[in-house]
This record gives C-alpha cells, structure tokens and sequence, in this order.
C-alpha cells in the first residue's frame, strides 16, 4: 500500500481530538490509544474509498464507538480509573461536582456510557446512535434513559453527602 500524505495528514489534524474521544468512551488513557489505533489501522485500508466523503472523522469516530462496544462484549466487565491522559491536553479538571459527575458516568455500563457520549458528546440523534452501534433505535432509548436514572440517582446522592457535611460543619462553627 502506497503512503497518502493526506491520510497522514488528517492523523496529524485530528489525532489529539480522536484520542480525546478515545478518553471519554473509554474512560482511560491506555484504552483510549487502543481504541485509536484500532480505528486508523481500519480507516487506513478504507482511506481510498473514503476520499469521496466530506468527513473521514465521523467514519473513525463510528469506528471508534463500534469497537468500544466490541470490546465491552468481549470483556463485559471493567475497572475503570480518575486519570488525566498522559499526553500534552491540558484541559481544566473537574472541581466536585463535575468530578462527580465524571466518577458516575465511569461506573456506568460501556453500553450506556457510549449512548450518552455520542448523544450529548456528539450529538447525534437516536436513529444516528442506533446505526452507529447497530442496534434499535429503542434500544438506544432504553439504554440513555437508565444511564440518566442512574447519573441523577449518583448525583442526588454525593449532594445529599454534601448538604449533610456542610450541615455538620456549620454545627461545628455555632
């Protein structure tokens, strides 16, 4: 196979932003470059068809999240970690509550994480994430409404936790 400077390129442009999208399908650094590699190793025997198409980014990213989901298929349990990617990103991070709300959304199930990434991440519609991930638009549904039971029901707990030490604090200081 001939080398395409384009292709090397878009892996120039776009590497950081596809391995940022690694990260928060997967949860952590080491998956995401997997997820990555996987996804330019398969683009790369794909790259003479997809010059047509306007946006080779959303063929990888669709890539990306099919194999995400493969991979949870494979594994079907996981341990997840609160780590910043190892590369030069840098990007604030998360005070308490947004924190905590990154800590829910890593103990969520690969299925249900990956439907709430593409839809507020992405924002891709139900019927898009459904074709995306090939399963029903339904499902898709099903799957966004259980993983947001379940963020709320995290987030209602860890304000509870915080109400109840800012109560025990205030006590202190009387």
């Amino acid at each position: 196979m001939e080398a395409d400077p384009r292709f090397a390129e878009f892996v120039a442009e776009r590497g950081d932003a596809l391995l940022r999208y690694g990260y928060v399908l997967a949860g952590n650094p080491h998956d995401a470059a997997d997820l990555v590699q996987e996804a330019l190793l398969k683009l790369r025997a794909a790259w003479p068809r997809l010059l047509t198409k306007e946006n080779p980014e959303s063929y990888v990213r669709t890539i990306m999240a099919r194999l995400h989901v493969a991979v949870w298929r494979l594994r079907r349990r996981e341990v997840l970690s609160w780590e910043p990617p190892e590369h030069g990103y840098h990007d604030r991070l998360p005070d308490g509550g947004e924190q905590a709300m990154w800590e829910a959304l890593a103990v969520l199930p690969r299925r249900q994480r990956v439907v709430l990434v593409l839809r507020y991440y992405e924002g891709l519609d139900d019927a898009e994430i459904a074709a995306a991930l090939g399963i029903s638009r339904g499902t898709v549904r099903s799957q966004a409404s259980r993983a947001l039971d379940k963020l709320r029901s995290a987030m209602r707990t860890e304000s509870h936790e915080i109400s109840g030490n800012i109560g025990a604090v205030q006590g202190e200081w009387r």
